[in-house]
């Protein structure tokens, strides 16, 4: 087996306190998550419904499921029941649907809003602009079977650590916007997501809070 502990290990050694790792297991066999689990890992990120509802029923049940994928409005439904936190609301539409199926299981979901930085069309995500835009017109307020915790983004697949370091860093600097504007008063809203396996040092730089990192301690997917 690959291996999961000892690269696990790692990936904490070089986690400062108050940041979380969110451990990326999509397409990586249960016994890979049991390895990281026996060594305390709680929070496991997956973006296929069919294969995290699979994991969910086969897995311990303490473990944090995160949806880090673009999740449809059609499949909220069938992880509103167990789903610990959704990363990347990127509409208003997606939001209302998420709050409706959490009240029918009489949950709160937490969510992350996903900003769209990079400068790569093929990633989702609201721009600044567009992440203004719904937060001041109010509506989720409106919502209390949702819980937003802050904000996503990826930043752009690239080698050049200046570019990934100001997208990052653009983000951050967004983030303390919203948090004056829209949630001073708000403990929740305290998370930064940013940062992957080749990026995750750079994003520690830049205040995340929680990074998402999957191929450094699972190794290549397989499909």
């Amino acid at each position: 087996m690959y291996d999961v502990k000892g690269n696990l290990s790692r990936v904490l050694a070089d986690l400062p306190p108050g940041v979380r790792l969110v451990a990326i297991s999509k397409y990586h066999p249960n016994e890979y998550i049991e390895a990281a689990y026996e060594l305390g890992q709680r929070i496991f990120g997956e973006s296929h419904e069919q294969e995290l509802r699979q994991k969910h029923g086969s897995l311990p049940q303490d473990i944090e499921w995160h949806f880090i994928g673009h999740l449809q409005t059609n499949k909220v439904k069938y992880i509103a029941p167990y789903i610990s936190m959704v990363e990347a609301v990127d509409s208003m539409k997606l939001l209302r649907e998420i709050n409706k199926q959490a009240k029918n299981c009489g949950r709160t979901i937490k969510v992350l809003l996903e900003l769209h930085i990079a400068e790569e069309e093929t990633k989702y995500g609201l721009t600044l602009d567009a992440c203004r835009q719904l937060l001041d017109a109010g509506e989720w307020r409106q919502l209390d079977h949702v819980q937003i915790c802050g904000l996503m983004m990826m930043a752009s697949f690239v080698d050049d650590e200046n570019q990934i370091r100001r997208e990052m860093t653009m983000a951050a600097d967004f983030f303390d916007e919203v948090k004056a504007r829209h949630f001073a008063h708000d403990d929740a809203f305290c998370e930064r997501s940013w940062g992957m396996s080749h990026d995750y040092k750079i994003a520690l730089e830049c205040r995340s809070t929680m990074i998402r990192v999957g191929t450094t301690i699972f190794g290549p997917r397989v499909y």
